[in-house]
């Protein structure tokens, strides 16, 4: 019996694509098929795998060092990672845009900030 196998899309280099076998993950496959990716620890405890989906569906339960915001921003560890579809990502570090917030070009909303902290800005 055929192994099923998804694409994945690597739109910032310049929509190349390779085959990736489900059950495994995508650091792992992509690596072994010539990507070159920076890497840690490869238990998903750090983020220096993240990539950004673009498009499709991954199972990463096993990922612990992401937060919500960054989840919902769209971020996988490619480590865990595993394809549950066809995949369009952005890799490497040029991706890590939002992973990342720069408290100095990106500051803080008055409702994300601490009661305390928010009750003074609004006196200003």
């Amino acid at each position: 019996m055929a192994v099923k196998k998804f694409q994945v899309e690597l739109s910032n280099r310049g929509g190349i694509s390779y085959q990736v076998q489900p059950k495994r993950p995508l650091l792992d496959t992509l690596r072994e098929q010539g990507v070159d990716l920076p890497y840690g620890c490869k238990y998903g405890g750090c983020i220096t795998c993240a990539a950004k989906l673009i498009d499709g569906e991954v199972d990463q339960k096993r990922q612990v060092a992401l937060n919500n915001r960054q989840i919902n921003d769209g971020y996988i560890i490619l480590c865990v990672a595993r394809p549950k579809s066809n995949l369009v990502l952005e890799i490497g570090v040029e991706s890590h845009d939002k992973l990342y917030r720069n408290p100095f070009l990106d500051p803080l909303k008055p409702h994300e900030l601490k009661d305390d902290i928010a009750k003074k800005e609004r006196e200003k």
